[in-house]
């Protein structure tokens, strides 16, 4: 009979959660390769001809004015136009009064990063060190709450439509009220599945990015489609910075839009935080997937609830045995946990030990040795459990830390209902 396979994460010692670790950084690199190739294939081609064209123009220049310009003084003016250009101070709005200081600062908490305004003194370097860290940190905590809200919001319109659904189909709402009111506190407990959760907020994330592109193309003179590309990379905090609002000098209604701008990325920046960490969830479930079907039978490592301690072998203290006893004892097997749990029967209404050669009363005994009943009771607890596992009370379950136990992870599985660790 051949014998059962073993799954990768017993071979290798595994548990789940650091097999489902480990495969997500399988699965990671092997999709950032891939998106290398992509962009590799799709990017090449543009910059090749965007370097051959510069060198043309710079070639046709020195063709024409040769004779007439230095051509050290004109790098240096090159490079310098580059530096000022990348700085704003060309064509563009000053990037450090308030508004633009603003910007700036909404740009560092909320990790977008544009980069198109940087400090340029060791004193704002230094500034955007401590002061990214609590604006970034409060920030985290400000979409972490966001995400807790609008998926208990979520779930309160999605259980008001099934609630709703029930009803037309006659499920709730008869006159039989004792089953209704078992199945209101089963509804009650009822949660969305996480793929009308995300649905939905990909449904909100596409309105919004509809709605901003159709005011960042009129007034940013940009293609519906390039301000449909910069919402998703304000809203998603990647940042790139080659397209940036808000930057020209001049703008009609320039604070009517700037309190857009700013509605837009701020909600933009929410919703798309609550769709990445919803879709975490399938993500998750995919590796789980992938795991039983890589039949990888990964270990788990549970506490029992009744520890049993090694019995501590040592000398009597008092002994309150004749000595043809011990060696009895000594060969004797040890008494089960209901023999010990039972009752002690030996002695008589006299107090002499029954089934015994050892005849001494209780009197005797404290007498002889002059000892108090609370010391004759832990003596006779101990002589009792000697040569015999010691059961110990059950402890309360501790709350063992696991992956996904913690940040909006769990929060989006608690209000989901989704059992993924």
């Amino acid at each position: 009979m051949a014998s059962p396979r073993k799954g990768c994460c017993n071979v290798l010692h595994l548990h789940e959660d650091n097999a489902r670790f480990l495969l997500l950084a399988l699965v990671m690199v092997a999709y950032m390769l891939l998106g290398a190739v992509a962009f590799h294939f799709t990017e090449r081609d543009h910059e090749d001809l965007s370097r051959q064209r510069y060198q043309a123009v710079l070639a046709n220049f020195w063709a024409k004015y040769n004779e007439t310009v230095n051509k050290t003084d004109l790098e240096e003016l090159l490079e310098e136009f580059g530096s000022a250009f990348q700085a704003g101070l060309i064509n563009k709005r000053p990037r450090w009064d308030l508004p633009g200081a603003f910007y700036f600062v909404g740009t560092v908490v909320s990790t977008i990063g544009f980069g198109m305004t940087t400090p340029q003194t060791v004193g704002g370097k230094i500034l955007v060190v401590f002061y990214g860290f609590l604006g970034c940190s409060g920030a985290f905590l400000f979409f972490n709450l966001f995400l807790e809200r609008i998926i208990t919001f979520l779930a309160y319109v999605l259980r008001y439509f099934h609630e709703m659904d029930l009803r037309r189909k006659g499920v709730i709402g008869g006159e039989r009220r004792d089953s209704q009111v078992s199945y209101d506190d089963t509804l009650d407990q009822w949660k969305p599945s996480v793929y009308w959760v995300m649905l939905y907020l990909f449904l909100a994330c596409v309105i919004l990015a509809i709605c901003a592109s159709a005011l960042y193309s009129p007034i940013e003179k940009w293609t519906y489609f390039e301000s449909l590309y910069f919402c998703f990379v304000a809203f998603a905090t990647i940042g790139f910075g080659d397209y940036v609002s808000s930057q020209q000098p001049y703008y009609d209604n320039v604070e009517w839009y700037r309190l857009g701008n700013f509605i837009f990325i701020v909600c933009g920046s929410c919703f798309m935080y609550s769709l990445f960490n919803v879709t975490t969830i399938i993500i998750k479930q995919f590796l789980n997937w992938l795991i039983q079907k890589l039949d990888c039978r990964c270990t788990y490592i549970r506490n029992t609830k009744i520890q049993f301690r090694p019995p501590i072998p040592r000398g009597r203290r008092n002994a309150i045995t004749p000595e043809h006893l011990k060696h009895a004892n000594r060969t004797a097997p040890p008494k089960t946990v209901a023999e010990v749990s039972e009752p002690d029967s030996t002695y008589d209404s006299e107090g002499e030990r029954r089934n015994s050669n050892e005849m001494i009363s209780m009197q005797d005994f404290l007498r002889s040795n002059k000892v108090s009943l609370a010391v004759m009771q832990k003596e006779l607890h101990e002589s009792a459990l000697r040569g015999r596992a010691i059961i110990l009370p059950p402890r309360p379950p501790m709350e063992e830390f696991k992956p996904g136990s913690v940040g909006p992870l769990a929060i989006a599985c608690k209000k989901l209902g989704e059992d993924i660790a």
